[in-house]
């Protein structure tokens, strides 16, 4: 059926804007004047009433299975202003969910940052006096550290003695285990929680679906592997195939496929998992490795000491044989990479792998990235572009990393990290995306973020201001340049003959709006294949 959608103003990804475009079935097939549009003749017309549309928002990078399995446990993103709330909100939390036995009462999103009480992480006692009796954990809004209670802790058999492994460590304060685990060391109790099922899986995946369509996106590039503690990657691939096949998968997703070693990644690839191999909907992308922490945790990798802890420098979750020896294989075997970096120290090394696997096998358009790309030297960025990778930025992590970057890793190493805009003036291709959970999949934040360089509600910044993209370079970067990312430009990202037709209604234009209301501009429709998937 031919639908022609009119009296709007339409970004198809050039300018000047249009008024009018066609969908027939699935696909676009023309965009142009209403008399031009109007003139194919259709079976259906959609009066857009002076309202904006571009195409649907493609969200590099997120972890689409972990944001459903967040939004059905403690919200505690809304309840970090201090840390009596945050307690607070959990005790309430337990007892609305009562906890079956055997199973774990989890929340996720806090930020020790903004606590107003207390200047420091929260503690297993803390916990403890949500209960003593019910295994608890709660994760960093980061996902890169976490805090168990004292019940926890005796389930998983941890004491002081334990060794953290490779890119982790365990929290001990005046001699006893304080509850707290970073990166590598958050297996060490995660893995006690009993696995989940291919049901709930999917039910994560619907959640997370509605959710994420309710900001503007129709596509993720999503890290889902290993997401579940105890749930091998096939069951994960299985669940998004049923989702698919059952008419749920409302988001188009390329899969970054997340692996900790080699041979679980190399059984992967032998089973046929390589980049391009699935559907229009569900589809196998990028090996995904996460390289280093976060820069809230101060666990992200750096080549000196943090400027606010000079004990410490992060942690390196791979060895550089370790990670020279996955990034090679897949490049060998015709996958890319998504490497997450936020330290200049992880960035070395991911620059390294990356190179030694183009010396050996070389590959004219190979787009590894690097996700995230946050701390950086100038020298680096030329390596980047050098090495024609590509970067997966989240801007919309400005809104809290404006307070702490120059303290976190000093006035030298800020001047020239989340340099982004640099990075594109340099012809690298520069996509965009939210991390989520770890940020809400609000695709217009993220490009105020980008445009603006300031925090969304107290105005920190400008941080780096030259540094700031156009709107269009910011839409571009959530469309066309994300759909490079997954070699998908050719069939997503314009609004143009032959590319699918995902799309987003829009109730203002952000060319005209003032650049700090970009965030407040709503989402009125969003449409997948065509079809639409929901309205406000």
């Amino acid at each position: 059926m031919r639908t022609i959608y009119f009296n709007g103003l339409v970004y198809t990804g050039t300018l000047p804007l249009v008024q009018a475009f066609a969908v027939e079935d699935n696909e676009f097939i023309g965009a142009g004047t209403n008399e031009e549009m109007l003139a194919l003749g259709a079976e259906r017309t959609f009066n857009l009433n002076g309202r904006f549309v571009c195409c649907g928002f493609n969200d590099s990078h997120m972890h689409l299975s972990a944001y459903g399995a967040a939004l059905d446990c403690a919200n505690l993103a809304e309840h970090t202003g201090s840390l009596e709330d945050l307690v607070a909100e959990m005790k309430r939390f337990y007892e609305a969910h009562p906890v079956a036995e055997g199973h774990w009462l989890q929340g996720r999103g806090w930020n020790q940052d903004y606590f107003n009480d207390a200047d420091r992480m929260p503690t297993r006692y803390d916990l403890d006096q949500v209960s003593t009796e019910v295994p608890i954990m709660i994760t960093r809004a980061c996902g890169h550290a976490m805090v168990a209670n004292t019940k926890a802790l005796e389930i998983a058999g941890i004491t002081t003695e334990t060794v953290a492994p490779q890119g982790g460590r365990i929290g001990i304060e005046n001699g006893e285990l304080d509850g707290r685990f970073f990166d590598g060391a958050i297996q060490l109790v995660s893995r006690h929680i009993p696995a989940i099922g291919k049901e709930q899986i999917k039910n994560y995946i619907r959640l997370a679906c509605r959710a994420a369509n309710a900001y503007g996106v129709t596509s993720v590039q999503s890290d889902d592997l290993n997401n579940f503690p105890g749930v091998d990657w096939s069951t994960v691939v299985e669940a998004f195939k049923e989702v698919e096949a059952e008419g749920d998968l409302t988001l188009r997703v390329y899969e970054q496929s997340r692996f900790t070693g080699f041979e679980k990644f190399k059984e992967f690839v032998e089973a046929g998992n390589v980049t391009g191999v699935g559907s229009e909907f569900f589809k196998i992308g990028p090996l995904k490795m996460l390289g280093d922490g976060a820069l809230g945790a101060r666990t992200a990798y750096l080549t000196r000491p943090y400027a606010d802890d000079p004990n410490a420098t992060g942690l390196a979750l791979f060895t550089q044989e370790e990670m020279n020896a996955m990034v090679a294989y897949a490049n060998e075997h015709n996958m890319h990479v998504a490497i997450h970096a936020i330290g200049d120290g992880c960035l070395d090394m991911v620059l390294d792998a990356v190179d030694n696997a183009l010396k050996a096998c070389p590959r004219e358009d190979h787009r590894h990235g690097v996700v995230h790309c946050q701390i950086s030297r100038p020298d680096q960025l030329k390596r980047i572009a050098d090495l024609n990778m590509h970067v997966y930025a989240q801007s919309i992590f400005l809104d809290y990393d404006n307070h702490i970057v120059e303290t976190r890793v000093g006035k030298e190493l800020a001047s020239s990290s989340y340099s982004w805009k640099t990075l594109m003036d340099m012809g690298v291709s520069v996509s965009n995306g939210t991390d989520c959970p770890v940020e809400l999949p609000y695709a217009l934040g993220g490009i105020q973020c980008a445009v603006t360089r300031t925090s969304l509600h107290d105005h920190c910044g400008p941080y780096l201001p030259d540094q700031a993209f156009t709107v269009q370079e910011a839409l571009d970067s959530y469309t066309i340049r994300s759909a490079e990312a997954s070699f998908e430009e050719n069939r997503k990202g314009q609004i143009k003959a032959g590319m699918l037709a995902d799309f987003v209604i829009l109730d203002e234009n952000p060319f005209d709006v003032p650049q700090d209301a970009i965030k407040d501009i709503k989402v009125c429709e969003v449409y997948v294949d065509g079809r639409q998937v929901y309205k406000a």
